[in-house]
């Protein structure tokens, strides 16, 4: 899992086995399978909670890497409702939003992941992963 500092272009989404995790679901680490979209290799990620992942807003800040609307017309993240923006301009399911790089481990292709985890209401934890998707660095 890495921080992506380059510009970069989405290509196209990975298949994601699961992409809700609710209490006891999510484990320490929470494991999340996807298949690579150019060698159909079954990769995993763990997400750990309150360790894993980036904030969001460093993607969008300054369009360093992906603009706010490029991430918002890949489907990544929403926009926040009014009740939540503390959390941030853009969400997944107005929680706490993050993002993380990782590679498949067979071909090596580049991926991006969006997850948003936090509690939806009191008692129900959710770790919910908008999705994860295939990226080429800008030239």
């Amino acid at each position: 899992m890495y921080s992506i500092s380059k510009k970069i272009n989405i290509t196209k989404p990975a298949f994601i086995l699961q992409n809700i995790f609710r209490n006891d679901e999510i484990g320490s680490p929470t494991v999340i399978k996807f298949t690579c979209c150019d060698c159909n290799h079954e990769n995993t990620i763990e997400i750990t909670p309150y360790q894993s992942g980036f904030p969001i807003l460093q993607i969008y800040k300054k369009d360093t890497v992906l603009s706010k609307n490029e991430l918002l017309k890949n489907r990544m993240v929403s926009e926040t409702s009014q009740g939540m923006l503390h959390f941030g301009e853009v969400t997944v399911n107005n929680l706490p939003t993050l993002y993380f790089g990782t590679t498949c481990s067979y071909c090596y292709s580049k991926y991006i992941g969006v997850f948003g985890y936090g509690e939806t209401q009191p008692g129900l934890t959710s770790l919910v992963i908008s999705g994860i998707w295939k990226y080429e660095e800008s030239i």
